[in-house]
């Protein structure tokens, strides 16, 4: 079966974790304070129905708006030694992102404060919105 090709710009994602390691490959690619997160969609991101899995979604979703959080606290020239923690997370599903599809998230970071971050994101399959999300994080 032949999928999706991965968009110009997208490498392999260079944040790894044991929650995200059976998703892989997962990739990303930054463009000024954001930083999007995309995959092919395989058999090991759906539920039974053949349908990608919301809580897939959802962590994508978190990575790529904290992440994205980061990078915008760098342009603002503001060092971040601590990391982020989300304090918040929601996400509206608008409709199904399916087996062989190309899922991207496109964060944009909204406001950047003294300790608080609020980002929001918009999720595509094959160029379909599916999901949106936002997120406040705590500047640590």
């Amino acid at each position: 079966m032949s999928g999706p090709e991965v968009p110009d710009g997208f490498e392999r994602h260079f944040r790894r974790s044991n929650l995200t390691d059976p998703w892989e490959p997962i990739y990303s690619r930054k463009i000024d304070d954001k930083l999007q997160i995309g995959l092919v969609l395989t058999e090991q991101h759906c539920n039974s129905r053949g349908f990608v899995h919301g809580g897939l979604i959802a962590t994508l979703a978190d990575n790529a708006m904290g992440l994205s959080s980061v990078f915008a606290l760098a342009n603002a020239g503001r060092e971040v030694k601590g990391g982020l923690v989300t304090i918040s997370l929601g996400v509206d599903y608008l409709g199904s992102a399916k087996l062989g599809e190309w899922m991207e998230i496109d964060p944009e970071p909204v406001k950047v404060g003294g300790s608080i971050c609020f980002v929001r994101a918009l999720v595509r399959a094959n160029d379909t919105p599916v999901a949106m999300a936002n997120a406040t994080f705590k500047i640590l």
